[in-house]
């Protein structure tokens, strides 16, 4: 299934709350402001943390879908 075109990626499958969350707060760090990122997690949590991560830190959770136990995020990184 496509998705929503992007630059980055971030593969934080079987890993459990906190390390998606830590692993994509350091990628932010390293990409540019406007760029997309995908993530790719197969932890359930990421559906609660993801979207909090994104609105607190001022970054757009453009969409999130889940395949069977895969859960995509794709996210632009907000400004400042």
């Amino acid at each position: 299934m496509a998705g929503i075109e992007h630059h980055h990626e971030l593969d934080a499958s079987g890993l459990y709350c906190p390390e998606p969350v830590m692993m994509l707060h350091n990628k932010m760090r390293e990409i540019g402001v406007g760029d997309v990122l995908l993530v790719r997690a197969t932890d359930p949590s990421t559906e609660r943390d993801i979207p909090k991560f994104c609105n607190f830190l001022g970054h757009e959770l453009l969409q999130h879908i889940q395949e069977n136990e895969i859960y995509r995020y794709y996210i632009r990184k907000g400004g400042s």
